[in-house]
């Protein structure tokens, strides 16, 4: 599906038949659909689209890195509109929703920062010295419970983090070698592209345990993001550089 050589910086699934992707090097949030592979609609953007997530039903919000900038978007059926443009604190990179607020992470202090859909500043993040936890907080999703996943590609480590900010738990493997892309199945069930294994790893908190769920020998290669299908039970992924998106069944 999707054919035609671009980078990929992100994918959101709309509905069981559409899915969003981030087209960086055309500067464009694409409407695709995930049963033919055809672009629906088209969004041209004055920035990089880096990461993004869905606000509700028929929003998106996208970052645009160096311009400072989130970019929410509407979903009118099988057309992308522009909303509305939040200014943010810095270089901006990853988002994902907590209740009715939006969460960014930054490449540098503040390393998070939980923000409304008016740009208005409600928590941060901020560690230094010794106790510095982030180098590069990433990608960051959203579990069911409302817990917040961050995925950091230097330190090779996933923060579990409440609505707060709050640091719960960290979390480590060999398996992890510059993990990008996060998606939650469940509360128990956090998916992670480990970039430099060409791999997706399965992580379930509860135990503490990571297993490779996708491997190379299932046609894995540097998978950068991915995003889940709750309804058709699919995982949608791809390298950085492609001219496909990749789709597995979650079993």
């Amino acid at each position: 599906m999707y054919t035609g050589e671009c980078i990929i910086t992100d994918l959101a699934v709309v509905s069981q038949d559409t899915l969003l992707v981030c087209n960086e090097d055309e500067y464009k949030v694409d409407l695709v659909s995930s049963q033919t592979g055809k672009v629906l609609s088209q969004l041209q953007l004055q920035g990089e689209p880096w990461r993004m997530c869905l606000v509700g039903r028929d929003r998106a919000a996208v970052t645009l890195g160096w311009a400072q900038k989130v970019l929410l978007i509407k979903i009118k059926g099988n057309t992308l509109v522009k909303d509305k443009v939040l200014n943010v604190s810095d270089d901006v990179r990853g988002i994902t929703t907590s209740g009715d607020n939006l969460v960014v992470t930054y490449n540098k202090q503040p390393w998070l920062e939980v923000i409304t859909t008016d740009g208005k500043v409600l928590h941060q993040f901020h560690s230094t010295g010794e106790t510095q936890h982030f180098r590069l907080p990433d990608f960051i999703t959203t579990s069911p419970d409302g817990t917040l996943w961050v995925s950091d590609c230097v330190n090779n480590t996933i923060t579990k983090m409440d609505a707060s900010l709050n640091i719960l738990q960290t979390f480590t493997n060999p398996l992890l070698e510059k993990p990008c892309g996060i998606t939650a199945v469940t509360e128990d069930e956090i998916l992670v592209c480990s970039h430099n294994n060409s791999s997706l790893v399965l992580l379930q908190p509860s135990t503490n345990t990571m297993s490779t769920l996708l491997g190379e020998d299932d046609g894995i290669e540097k998978p950068y993001p991915l995003t889940y299908c709750p309804q058709e039970r699919k995982i949608f992924v791809a390298p950085v550089v492609t001219d496909s998106i990749k789709v597995f069944k979650f079993t």
